[in-house]
């Protein structure tokens, strides 16, 4: 198992099933962190950093990018970047940006959120955000952006889905920023390009630091003067970093690296759900296309126990309530999967 943890105490190793950004560096990924070549990033010196932008850019079909320390960090600065004080973003009530970003462009920004409801699979309605778009009137706010999201919990979005709700938004002359988070997980579950899928959006967040493996890192990609205005954006965030090629390193190392074997996380994930849909008391949602995510619904009396239980094993899984999500990701190979399914059999032989 690649650079997995172990417990100090038992020597067992650690199978993490609480979220992709546990991953630990592989050897190639450190050997190119340590052989980086840096510079100063804010006097726009870094080679590395100016590598990875490229090629970033490049995979996503956008004129530049720019390197931010997180994911939230990258959103908020594009949510500045498009919207100023007092107008509106329209995104999915279940979306990153509007449920798990501490609020921060209405915090930090003056940003009015509208959220609308998310469907099933993850999209918006067009309809829907049609009907979310303000009139000129001064008693609403400027609905100014359209924010989606791909995927969506584990949801994947055909690139049709991607492209209606940002026709709508086109249409009314918004712009569109798109959570890209997992974006190379949905082309890869879809056998598709990224470019495909960010095409409609006139910005993309790539996270590096999920499946991808880096230890931290966010690539935002769009237009030359989008993110020149960005810049300005992450220095008012207090992004801006020095020699930081040697995190830009492993971005790289990840985009040449870690895009393609997405497909074995997506495999196991297909495999755990296929094993655990097998237990009585045990609800598993299924996804269309699947990607790096299963979802299981313990009965209620049984949540807190199970977890325990599997902790025990050396096999972490989140705490969320009632339905816990379990991620795959490149530490976790087959024999651990296999130490995985076997746990949860175990558990459920005699509930």
């Amino acid at each position: 198992m690649t650079q997995a943890n172990q417990t100090p105490d038992s020597g067992i190793t650690i199978v993490d099933l609480r979220s992709d950004t546990v991953t630990q560096p592989s050897e190639g990924m450190r050997a190119a962190m340590a052989a980086a070549i840096v510079g100063d990033d804010v006097y726009g010196e870094d080679p590395t950093v100016a590598a990875l932008e490229e090629k970033g850019a490049a995979l996503l079909g956008k004129q530049t990018a720019l390197f931010f320390p997180s994911g939230t960090q990258s959103n908020l600065a594009a949510l500045l970047t498009h919207c100023g004080r007092g107008e509106e973003y329209i995104a999915g009530d279940r979306y990153h940006v509007y449920t798990s970003e501490a609020g921060g462009a209405a915090v930090l920004g003056g940003i009015m959120p509208c959220p609308i409801a998310t469907q099933a699979d993850g999209g918006l309605d067009p309809e829907a955000v049609r009907a979310a778009i303000k009139p000129d009137d001064p008693h609403y706010p400027v609905t100014r952006l359209l924010c989606l999201e791909n995927s969506v919990s584990g949801k994947v979005l055909s690139p049709d889905r991607i492209a209606g709700p940002a026709a709508v938004a086109a249409k009314a002359g918004l712009r569109v920023h798109l959570d890209g988070a997992r974006l190379f997980n949905a082309a890869v579950a879809l056998n598709i390009q990224a470019s495909e899928l960010a095409a409609p959006a006139d910005s993309v967040s790539i996270c590096l630091s999920k499946g991808l493996g880096a230890p931290a890192g966010t690539l935002l990609v769009g237009a030359e003067d989008f993110i020149a205005a960005a810049r300005r954006q992450r220095k008012i965030l207090g992004g801006a970093l020095r020699q930081v090629g040697v995190l830009a390193a492993c971005g790289l190392y990840a985009l040449e690296n870690n895009i393609q074997r997405l497909a074995e996380d997506h495999r196991r994930a297909a495999l755990l759900a296929g094993a655990l849909a097998q237990f009585d008391g045990l609800e598993v949602q299924r996804q269309a296309a699947p990607s790096n995510m299963v979802f299981i619904t313990p009965r209620t009396e049984d949540h807190a126990a199970l977890t325990l239980y599997l902790r025990d094993k050396g096999i972490l899984i989140g705490g969320q309530r009632p339905t816990i999500r379990l991620v795959l990701h490149k530490d976790i190979d087959d024999d651990g999967l296999e130490r995985c399914c076997a746990a949860f059999r175990q558990f459920y032989r005699y509930r």
